[in-house]
């Protein structure tokens, strides 16, 4: 009796797991042909933005038939300071434009190529169910189109990019972006909305290195980029491009990677994300510090900013941020909240490895001859220099860390005497300053740069927030070498 028992109980337990998995697996089945099968009701053109915008949400709206009409440019545009690059583009921005679906939606797209381009394009979106992501039925040569449809049955946040042989290099030179599927019913509301995508690129010259550009294509092979950059280029979400909140707003961030190599550690410095939606698709974590972004790959971050201040958007992978530039800033104003952060509330002297200065690796010996150049050369130059460099501890108007790092801006300390900023930059400084009338006790590393280059950032210093107007030469700085 027993036994039967026993074997009763072990086949009703089989039973009711099998019934179980039959039901989950109808359930599964049926939730994705009821979105391919969702009907449409009218139709919309579809709202495009470029970087960092967005369109407005979906929301409760019914799905629709969009009209999509995307145009490629091949065009110039500036890299970084003193550098240009010809980006291929969707739209006309890197990344290209972003697109807003909701679950069901059917897009009518129109993939235009501008008759001045010189080469055939096509795109692959990732949201598509369909050969090539759409790109079998989209290559198009310059000055003409093709129009190509397709239904968006599953929600989440989605590469696009072009297809076309070489696809690398085509990538490599900007050809990507993000197309949303929102759930039925749109994502829950929040106050900012913001498009970040990340992308590496290959030039001929080395970072930095003046005028246009050509692609390289050994060192895409390679795998070692000259640029990791947000939204095309250094600096597009820094001066003056910052993104913008205020305490006690909910953000949300669409982030992508374009790649075509790279994995992204994307980051904000001083915040935690509440919920990511991981690469993009429906599973949510919770309380996040970094989230992985594959190439080919996004993520939807969300979180409430409850303190004022500049954080700092970067890819976590740090040399990229502070030396290629993939890093961005977010400015939250807005009352301080001492219960989540005090600011520095004691400052004193800790040197463990005693009182000597922090040093930067040697320079190298081999010598370059520097060119004669224009005071606004030098603050151009100097400006990228100070971007990639400086602003972390000074801050991107000059102002400083209060109690940490003196400010930079109107500085009686540095317009006082020049050879001792020279010197700061090339030796290093430790110990107490004072600076605009308030004690400092820090550690500033010596830096390794070259003449040209200290000479060019103390240019752009002396030239910006209310300082002396100082022009520093190469000389003066090989001079106290």
């Amino acid at each position: 009796m027993k036994r039967t028992n026993k074997t009763w109980i072990k086949t009703s337990f089989l039973m009711c797991s099998l019934f179980m998995l039959l039901i989950l697996g109808s359930c599964k089945k049926e939730e994705a042909k009821d979105y391919a099968d969702i009907m449409t009701e009218g139709e919309m053109d579809a709202e495009l933005t470029s970087p960092p915008h967005v369109p407005k949400p979906v929301g409760n709206r019914t799905a629709m038939k969009l009209k999509l009409n995307m145009e490629i440019k091949e065009q110039e545009g500036t890299m970084t300071d003193g550098v240009k690059y010809t980006y291929w583009t969707f739209g006309g921005s890197v990344p290209g434009s972003f697109i807003r679906t909701r679950v069901g939606d059917e897009v009518e797209f129109h993939l235009k190529n501008h008759p001045d381009n010189k080469l055939p394009h096509n795109i692959d979106l990732h949201a598509v169910t369909g050969p090539g992501g759409g790109a079998t039925s989209s290559l198009v040569a310059p000055g003409h189109e093709k129009v190509f449809s397709f239904k968006v049955i599953n929600p989440g946040l989605y590469v696009y990019h072009c297809a076309t042989a070489p696809v690398g290099m085509h990538i490599a030179n900007g050809m990507y972006g993000l197309i949303l599927v929102e759930p039925e019913g749109g994502l829950p509301p929040v106050d900012k909305e913001y498009y970040v995508m990340q992308g590496d690129f290959y030039t001929q010259g080395e970072y930095g290195a003046k005028g246009l550009q050509p692609f390289d294509m050994n060192k895409a092979v390679k795998e070692t980029p000259d640029y990791v950059v947000f939204n095309g280029k250094v600096g597009a979400l820094t001066n003056g491009g910052e993104l913008t909140a205020k305490v006690g707003e909910t953000v949300r961030l669409f982030v992508g990677n374009g790649g075509p190599n790279l994995v992204s550690s994307f980051h904000v410095i001083g915040e935690i994300f509440d919920s990511v939606h991981i690469e993009g698709g429906s599973t949510i974590n919770k309380n996040v510090q970094t989230t992985l972004i594959p190439a080919g790959g996004a993520a939807i971050v969300d979180f409430k900013v409850e303190t004022p201040g500049t954080f700092i958007l970067v890819d976590h992978s740090i040399f990229r941020a502070f030396n290629k530039g993939a890093l961005g800033m977010l400015k939250v104003e807005g009352k301080e909240n001492k219960n989540i952060y005090s600011g520095t509330i004691q400052e004193g002297i800790y040197l463990p490895e005693g009182g000597t200065i922090q040093k930067m690796p040697g320079e190298s010996t081999a010598k370059t001859a520097i060119p004669k150049r224009t005071v606004a050369e030098k603050i151009n130059i100097g400006k990228e220099i100070f971007g990639t460099t400086c602003f972390a501890c000074h801050q991107s108007e000059g102002q400083g860390i209060p109690s940490t790092f003196p400010p930079l801006a109107k500085s009686d300390y540095l317009n006082a005497d020049s050879k001792r900023a020279i010197k700061t930059i090339l030796h290093g400084l430790t110990g107490e300053v004072t600076v605009n009338g308030k004690k400092y006790n820090n550690v500033m590393p010596a830096q390794n740069l070259s003449d040209d280059e200290i000479a060019n950032v103390l240019t752009y210093i002396y030239n910006s927030w209310g300082n002396n107007k100082t022009e520093v030469t190469p000389e003066m700085v090989k001079a106290l070498r």
